[in-house]
């Protein structure tokens, strides 16, 4: 089994903020701007609010709610109105797309989604950022892959719930690819009876990536059974073992600025999944 930390969500250059991190502990990852899609900020919706408002009030654009969102992934149910069939579900191209399919990422691989969060309060006309608080990167969401689809390989009607999702309206692009979520994580031992994808209900210390006190958002503190034995191991865009130092409970690991998507094969690894279930408590089983 492979784990891939995929980044997503806005941040400095795509959205030009970081993504809210709330009071009660929530996180809501935005979906970055995409001329070619077709749902706008303000058709989507986060806890009774649409983005559009949302997103004004984080970065002051006053025309927010009219552009246009790449809603990927998608993995909250009550995001947009439904057709029958949908499930969640993550597109992917280019060479991000490219590297996956080096690593051999397929059925029963498991996404973990992290992105860019900065703690915000609640002020007269809506939320705003907290002055003293200091962006960090942080995991919101997961999706453990069920199938894999080519997007310009699809029949008319084979996934007719899907045409509104941005993968299926960009340029075309032979590696454009759609995972969608298994049912449920009950094939993976460790991790019985969780859904296939979601978000994680809160944002804990055990969901954050950038290390406590770290200056840059890209300097993290992971479990000790990330840190590699030899450039083999390690995390994908991450082989130089320059870029980690063990500490005593864990280790520290400087993260590329550059690549989306971080596969660690974790078949060796028998605290991985220990790990993953802490993340999910609290989660609806």
């Amino acid at each position: 089994m492979k784990l891939i930390l995929s980044r997503k969500g806005f941040d400095s250059s795509a959205g030009g903020c970081p993504s809210p991190w709330f009071p009660d502990g929530r996180a809501y990852a935005l979906p970055i701007p995409d001329r070619r899609s077709r749902i706008a900020y303000r058709d989507v919706t986060f806890r009774g609010q649409n983005l559009g408002t949302l997103i004004r009030n984080l970065n002051g654009d006053a025309r927010a709610g009219l552009r246009k969102a790449h809603l990927d992934p998608d993995v909250i149910p009550d995001s947009l109105p439904r057709s029958e069939g949908w499930r969640p579900c993550l597109g992917q191209s280019g060479s991000a797309q490219g590297h996956l399919e080096k690593q051999g990422v397929g059925p029963g691989d498991l996404f973990l989604f992290f992105g860019l969060f900065r703690a915000v309060e609640k002020r007269r006309g809506g939320w705003r950022f907290i002055k003293e608080s200091r962006p960090f990167h942080g995991l919101w969401g997961w999706l453990q892959i069920g199938s894999v689809h080519r997007i310009d390989e699809l029949a008319k009607g084979d996934l007719p719930w899907a045409d509104y999702h941005p993968h299926c309206h960009g340029e075309p692009d032979p590696g454009n690819t759609l995972y969608l979520a298994s049912d449920s994580l009950s094939h993976s031992g460790a991790l019985a009876d969780y859904p296939g994808a979601g978000t994680f209900p809160v944002m804990t210390p055990n969901h954050r990536l950038t290390a406590p006190n770290a200056r840059n958002t890209t300097d993290w503190y992971l479990p000790k059974w990330f840190f590699p034995t030899s450039t083999a191991d390690a995390m994908t865009y991450h082989q130089n073992l320059d870029r980690w130092k063990p500490a005593d409970d864990g280790c520290y690991l400087k993260s590329a600025a550059r690549g989306q998507e971080f596969v660690v094969d974790i078949t060796h690894k028998p605290h991985a999944l220990d790990w993953v279930r802490n993340l999910l408590e609290g989660v609806d089983q």
